[in-house]
């Protein structure tokens, strides 16, 4: 057996010693207070852990270790099986939550940004991480935010297997945090969505946003702040505060599209989160090239909040449809025989839905060369197919 290792004390003039002893909660850091947070988020985040054990998985050990655990034996009864994973934050909507002092919902807005990136490729979310940097550990708001991730966790269908709280003292103000998540799902190679099933002839079908979502909020904040409005201000439209329709939670499609997947089978053949870029961008993401999807904006009346948006920062429209949503927060692309089904479908799940457009040969379509600007191609370093944005916004 060798012999430890010995150490030599660095020497430190008297002199430039402080003159009283500094602890780590003096540095800002409240080692007790990260304690009592994890026991006020615990029941929450165990809840999360039955979600997976109908698929025949299982979460092993609980809430406190150092790597979460997942036992996935029932993979050997897949084919071949595919992982995804996706990790994602909520951008500046934390500012939104901060200045109002409601932190339920952040969370939510987490776990959808990241499972419904996972789904577009047909997976199944499995189980999610989470990390929250904050200037303070707050053990209440903490609590708050974890119950919300945990709650959208239940709603996708996967298990918060694990998670980190780190205290950033002047990095951070005492008020401040952010946050930011990673999922892992899975599915059969078979079973695979994407551009390889998509051809011309489907049928492009809306699924309705709950808002905002968590895009455009570095745009919207400036506009409020510039218009000198605050976020308690009532606004008739909404029937609410500014602040309370900012902060409406991102809707989360995973378990609606893992069911629609299930339910269409082969009929289902792409699907496209809606997210920064807005929609005709995303879309393009998962066509393939030489393909062109027309969308038809008169089918569709966009919420109030974002002719809000439009107005109060004279946004040019074309702008504000590279940036947010505009009601639609996820687009399935179908099997034209598919069609009612999947409509029909997702109204008992209680989603509006609609169909936006057909996809079509370049070629076949005039109103390109009317109007090119309508037409976007290649996105976030996708070179697919095209979308084509044509009419008017109903209403």
């Amino acid at each position: 057996m060798s012999d430890p290792p010995t150490t030599r004390a660095a020497s430190v003039p008297e002199e430039f010693r402080v003159s009283q002893p500094i602890t780590y909660a003096a540095a800002g850091v409240d080692v007790e207070a990260g304690d009592r947070a994890v026991e006020l988020m615990r029941s929450s985040v165990a809840r999360t852990h039955a979600t997976i054990e109908s698929s025949g998985m299982r979460v092993l050990g609980g809430i406190g270790a150092f790597a979460g655990l997942v036992d996935v034996s029932v993979l050997r009864d897949y084919t071949r099986p595919v992982l995804a994973t996706s990790t994602d934050g909520v951008g500046t909507k934390v500012a939104v939550a901060q200045a109002m002092d409601r932190h339920d919902t952040i969370g939510v807005d987490l776990v959808a940004m990241v499972v419904d990136d996972i789904v577009v490729c047909g997976a199944r979310p499995v189980f999610m991480t989470d990390y929250i940097a904050c200037g303070r550990v707050v053990p209440e708001r903490i609590a708050q935010i974890v119950a919300g991730i945990a709650a959208a966790c239940e709603q996708a269908g996967c298990a918060l297997v694990g998670g980190e709280t780190a205290e950033h003292p002047g990095l951070m103000g005492p008020s401040e945090y952010d946050l930011a998540g990673a999922a892992v799902g899975v599915v059969e190679a078979d079973a695979l969505l994407g551009p390889h099933r998509v051809r011309p002839g489907d049928v492009v079908v809306a699924l309705a946003s709950s808002g905002l979502h968590a895009n455009g909020y570095s745009l919207v904040r400036r506009i409020v702040a510039e218009a000198g409005w605050t976020y308690d201000r009532q606004v008739a439209e909404f029937g609410c505060t500014l602040g309370e329709e900012l902060l409406t939670p991102t809707r989360v499609y995973a378990a609606d599209v893992v069911d629609l997947a299930g339910h269409l089978g082969d009929g289902l053949h792409a699907i496209a989160h809606v997210t920064g870029g807005g929609l005709a961008a995303n879309l393009a993401r998962v066509l393939p090239q030489g393909v062109l999807a027309r969308v038809d904006r008169s089918t569709w009346t966009p919420p109030p909040v974002f002719e809000l948006v439009r107005r109060l920062g004279r946004v040019p429209m074309a702008d504000l449809e590279r940036t947010v949503n505009l009601g639609v927060g996820m687009v399935a692309v179908l099997d034209p025989g598919s069609v009612d089904g999947a409509l029909a479908r997702l109204r008992e799940r209680g989603i509006d839905s609609w169909v936006l457009g057909e996809l079509v040969d370049p070629a076949m379509s005039p109103a390109s060369a009317a109007h090119p600007g309508d037409v976007v191609q290649g996105a976030k370093g996708v070179q697919g197919g095209a979308v084509e944005l044509t009419g008017a916004y109903a209403g």
